[in-house]
This record gives structure tokens, sequence and C-alpha cells, in this order.
């Protein structure tokens, strides 16, 4: 089950979680929390949903439909993250992988700034994996991150917040031939490494891999297994992303 926000361009949100379980060969549900006016190059509008209407679909989704596993991404204000983390308590699910969306690849912002708090305190700590960016790692851990020490130290921080098992992207790094991923997992680190990728298309990367993971754990790997498959998966999908747009075109899914 996928708790995010619909994206109008198709590159994110709750499109790209959604094609990337189908994918992985995994059925998604999905539960929206904000509708965006967005494209490859701006995000022109935003329309929440109400709380308590976020909160009715996650219920609904969960009388019926045995979830496995489920990712959350934008959710946009503090009450929708309230509503959500109440419902996930409720439901006891535990297989929450939590990608802190705040701002988009066009920069524009995906979470109210009063909101991270909230996020921090109600919703984190009930995630099995967060996976921010270098951006959304330095607001959580409240740090300026320019190095892989750095995201180390990042990422011990947001885990003793609750979430056992951390990976901080290393896109955002300037500079350099390679690219790192740090996964802090049951207080274990791994480095992932791979050649940097000369593309603008790497709109919805977040997303997919989240949702990747999210697959993963859906189809009972455990959790190291399902880092490295996810993160497999996105590197090939940025490869093969589609120069679609004026913008950050979307990365390719279905390979």
């Amino acid at each position: 089950m996928t708790i995010a926000g619909s994206d109008s361009g198709g590159g994110a949100g709750i499109q790209a979680d959604l094609a990337t379980f189908f994918a992985h060969g995994v059925y998604g549900a999905s539960v929206i929390t904000a509708l965006t006016a967005q494209n490859t190059v701006t995000v022109a509008g935003v329309h929440p949903a109400p709380a308590e209407f976020v909160a009715l679909q996650i219920r609904t989704v969960l009388e019926d439909i045995p979830v496995r596993a489920a990712k959350t991404g934008m959710l946009f204000d503090a009450q929708i993250i309230r509503a959500v983390a109440n419902e996930i308590r409720a439901a006891g699910l535990t297989a929450l992988v939590l990608d802190p969306v705040m701002i988009a690849k066009s920069g524009d912002a995906l979470l109210r700034d009063d909101a991270v708090q909230t996020l921090i305190e109600e919703l984190i700590p009930l995630a099995l994996c967060v996976t921010p960016n270098i951006p959304e790692a330095e607001r959580l851990a409240d740090m300026e991150i320019q190095n892989v020490e750095d995201m180390k130290i990042a990422a011990e921080r947001i885990a003793k917040m609750g979430p056992p098992n951390v990976v901080v992207k290393g896109g955002h790094m300037e500079g350099g031939r390679m690219l790192v991923d740090v996964a802090f997992l049951e207080g274990k680190f791994m480095e992932l490494e791979r050649e940097r990728i000369d593309t603008k298309n790497t709109h919805g990367t977040g997303c997919t891999f989240s949702a990747a993971i999210t697959a993963g754990l859906a189809q009972g790997k455990d959790m190291e297994s399902a880092v490295k498959s996810g993160w497999n998966y996105i590197g090939v999908a940025i490869k093969r992303a589609w120069p679609l747009g004026r913008g950050h075109g979307p990365v390719e899914r279905f390979f």
C-alpha cells in the first residue's frame, strides 16, 4: 500500500509507486493524501485531502486487503501525518517504509515547514525504514552534510528517533565520479556505490526507490535484501530514464 500524493505528470507519487509495485509483481493499493497539478518542470498547485478522508482510505483498505508492507510519500501537513500515524498504530502495521518527501524535483515544497516536527514525533518512530535524500536528512538530523561520514552521522541520528533502518541517498552530493548511498541497517553500516549517471531525467527516483524496497518487503525479503534489490533497480531505472517534457523526465520503471 502506498500513502502519498498524486502526480498529474505521472512521474512521481502514487503513479510512480503503483508502477514500481506492479513491475515487481506485487499488487498495489493506494491512499491519496493530496492532488498536485504537476509536470516535469513545476508543481503549479497542491490540493490536500481532508485528514479524516485519508484515514478513511487507509482503514477501508486494511479492513479488506491483506497489506504486507506499506510506504508513505508526500503527506503535506501535520493533520495528515497524525491521521496516518493513528491508523498505522491502530492496524499494528510494522512493515512501513517512510520516504520523507519534502521538496519536489522542481524545487517546490511538498511538506509544510510546520509539519516536519510532527513527522519526527508521530510517524518516523513507527517506520521500519526511512529513506531521506541529503536535504531531507539534513533537516531531520539538524545538521549539514558534506561527505559520506556526515551521511553516517545523520543516519544514526535519524535511527535514534525510532526506525531501525535508515538509507541516506547521496544523489544530491556535489562533485565526484562516484555516488554513494549510506544504509544504516539494524546498527550496521553498508555503503552502496555506483558511478554517477549524467542525466537530468531523475523525476520520481525517491518514490521509486522506496516503493521498490516496500515491494521487496511484501515479497518476504529481509531488509538488507530489499534495500540492495531496490538500489539495483533504481540504478537501471535512472539509466533508462525518459527524456520526457522540458524539465526532469521520469525514470523508467518497466524493464
